[in-house]
């Protein structure tokens, strides 16, 4: 085995590791939440052996290390529980929430590569210009701005003042595709924060690429300005980028709940909260585990993308 292949091996081990990690994690801080969930679930002023039956009936009777072993077998056989509010399988809520947050950052990925990566190119071009001052304060104005205040702001110009989009997606369910209007404001919300990271990131990379010595030994040799930027600073810049990018999608992808919760946007931060509410231990538990191997997956194909264009770098998200 080549020593990419050894790279490759070792990494996706990891990626093994920090899955049985996550999986221990999730488990061991539902454990320790406060309260009972029998005493929640058992009505008002509940006797003891009311509490006593409910908590059989949800197996919270059995040792922890028995409960562990019962979930994690499901786990491997794609079984993430049951609801213990709705007696719905997890996977349903999942599949309920997961549509919503998957267009949201389906939509977002699609703008902020072009955007940020334009951006940052446009601001390397012009290092220390008007128009390269102009873009980095911009960048980090709009990057100062929390999203909640973000999103109060454009529904308080957009929607409330000027009337051209909907404040909300409350009553359209989780067809969303057909109400695009709906999704605007959410999406800029989104939008916004990644946009600087990634803009500041490449520009920062192409400065960096662009005063490099085999950059200057380039033009020597006659190499223009446009392959100079293209062909050589910009793969130099997309290595941390890609990196900046996985965290972006991991973040999108497990449930943006501020935006979501803001919008009523239907997505799996909706859902994680509402389980949270409702004190459904199983519902919380799996989103976890969701969202932790979304985490790992993500970043170990980042990895794997950098180690591909950058193999001296091998550094971890």
């Amino acid at each position: 085995m080549n020593a990419s292949g050894s790279w490759a091996a070792r990494r996706l081990l990891l990626g093994l590791a920090q899955t049985v990690a996550v999986v221990l994690l999730v488990f061991v801080l539902t454990e320790a939440l406060p309260g009972d969930a029998a005493v929640s679930f058992a009505g008002d002023q509940p006797d003891p052996e009311s509490i006593a039956a409910v908590r059989a009936s949800m197996g919270l009777d059995r040792p922890a290390h028995e409960r562990l072993a019962v979930w994690a077998w499901g786990l491997l056989h794609g079984d993430l529980g049951t609801s213990l509010t709705s007696g719905r399988p997890v996977t349903a809520f999942l599949a309920d929430g997961f549509g919503p947050t998957l267009l949201l950052t389906g939509l977002t990925v699609v703008l902020l590569v072009p955007a940020g990566v334009g951006l940052g190119v446009f601001a390397a071009r012009h290092e220390g210009r008007p128009a390269d001052r102009l873009v980095s304060a911009v960048l980090l104005a709009v990057y100062a701005i929390p999203e909640f205040a973000l999103g109060v702001l454009l529904v308080t110009v957009f929607a409330l003042r000027l009337g051209w989009l909907p404040p909300t997606a409350l009553g359209y369910g989780t067809d969303l595709l057909a109400h695009p209007a709906a999704l605007v404001l959410p999406v800029l919300v989104l939008l916004a924060r990644p946009v600087c990271s990634l803009a500041r990131l490449i520009r920062a990379g192409m400065t960096d690429a662009l005063a490099a010595p085999h950059t200057a030994q380039a033009q020597r040799y006659g190499v223009s300005g446009a392959r100079l930027r293209y062909a050589h600073a910009l793969p130099v810049a997309l290595t941390p980028a890609a990196q900046q990018l996985a965290r972006t999608v991991d973040w999108l992808l497990c449930g943006v709940v501020v935006v979501e919760a803001l919008f009523v946007i239907p997505g799996l931060g909706t859902v994680l909260m509402n389980a949270v509410a409702d004190r459904d231990i199983p519902v919380i538990q799996g989103l976890a585990v969701v969202f932790g191997l979304t985490t790992v997956l993500v970043n170990l194909g980042a990895d794997l993308v950098t180690h591909r264009f950058a193999p001296r770098a091998e550094v971890a998200a």
